[in-house]
């Protein structure tokens, strides 16, 4: 039925051309932003989802950031630790040397071994990244029997989120009290010192060296100080020939009452040195390994979560630029039949004119 009153026809056909430029619009903006998903009011759900693991993946980012700061540190210290190493070998090399040698020639082996003692300390002092010396250490005076001790140092690894939605921090610890080689803080003779520092009695006679090392080891696995400690040794060991105070950092071969058999002692301690030292290494070495390890993990998990938001919320541009296309076509279409409903309008109208 033709009416003068209503166009159904110019109806139908403009709004049919209102939804052609709606989705028109849509997927312009799809095009033009990249996201399928953009907004809350395109998709609540898949929104809040990518816009939490968006945060997730940021606050990984930093662990990222933290994780290489941290293996910066253990690496430093690890070179440390692995020069000392390397120095405490050639002083037990010098020892060695100079057992049945002259007087002469010990003060000379004496001078080299005090130059290679100050190297170790200098390898512990410069073993600084960011602050963080694990090497060297300034203890603050505490009571008994934890004076000394040090805190571990803690290296953000992981940023993790449960299926309830609670948040919590994971770390990677670095045993610092089981790596200090020099331990600033504490005074001669108390407990905790560092493995450099550690002051003991060397005595003439192996069998006496033997009881002086248990019965030392005993006392502190009872809790006794290193001073305590040592003259716990020493009664045990009775009054066989000795040096007291004698570390891997201070041992001199040219003191009074040092014999050639005190010396071959001394190349022990040094020996057991080494494997605390050996001990102290493996524990920033199994810290470097889990940093590493970590690093390669969270980067994954980044690409992981990169790709699971894109799945929910990035627009498939070849599909979007096909539709683009249809779409156009559609709108031009649209407004071809709009036109021609008018047309049809006008065409009643010219009949009353004539």
């Amino acid at each position: 039925m033709a009416s003068i009153m209503t166009n159904a026809a110019a109806l139908t056909a403009l709004q049919s051309l209102s939804a052609t430029n709606k989705s028109l619009e849509q997927t312009q903006a799809r095009i033009s932003t990249g996201y399928r998903v953009s907004q809350a009011s395109d998709n609540a759900a898949y929104w809040s989802i990518a816009t939490t693991m968006r945060s997730d993946n940021q606050a990984l980012s930093t662990v990222q950031d933290a994780l290489g700061l941290g293996a910066s540190k253990v690496d430093t210290a690890y070179t440390g630790m692995n020069n000392v190493l390397t120095t405490i070998g050639q002083i037990k090399t010098k020892l060695l040397s100079t057992v049945g040698q002259t007087d002469a020639a010990k003060a000379k082996t004496q001078t080299e071994i005090k130059a290679l003692q100050a190297q170790m300390k200098s390898f512990a002092d410069a073993a600084t990244f960011s602050g963080s010396n694990f090497l060297a250490v300034t203890s603050k005076q505490t009571a008994l029997p934890n004076d000394g001790v040090q805190p571990d140092s803690q290296i953000v690894s992981s940023f993790n989120r449960s299926s309830s939605g609670a948040v919590s921090i994971g770390t990677i610890n670095i045993n610092v009290e089981g790596t200090k080689l020099f331990d600033y803080g504490l005074a001669t003779g108390v407990k905790n010192q560092g493995t450099l520092d550690r002051q003991t009695s060397i005595y003439s006679t192996g069998a006496a060296q033997t009881l002086y090392d248990t019965a030392y080891a005993t006392a502190i696995a009872g809790g006794s100080t290193d001073l305590a400690a040592n003259t716990a040794g020493q009664t045990a060991a009775g009054a066989v020939a000795k040096v007291d105070n004698i570390s891997a950092y201070n041992l001199d071969i040219t003191a009074a009452g040092v014999t050639d058999n005190i010396i071959t002692q001394m190349v022990t301690r040094i020996d057991k040195v080494m494997a605390q030292l050996t001990d102290s290494a493996t524990i920033l070495g199994s810290a470097k390994s889990s940093i590493d390890l970590q690093k390669t993990f969270t980067q994954s998990l980044m690409d992981s979560i990169d790709r699971g938001v894109g799945q929910l919320v990035d627009a498939d541009m070849n599909k979007e630029s096909t539709r683009l296309q249809a779409l156009q076509v559609q709108q031009q279409l649209g407004v071809q039949s709009l036109s021609i409903a008018n047309s049809a309008s006008q065409s009643i109208l010219s009949l009353f004119k004539n």
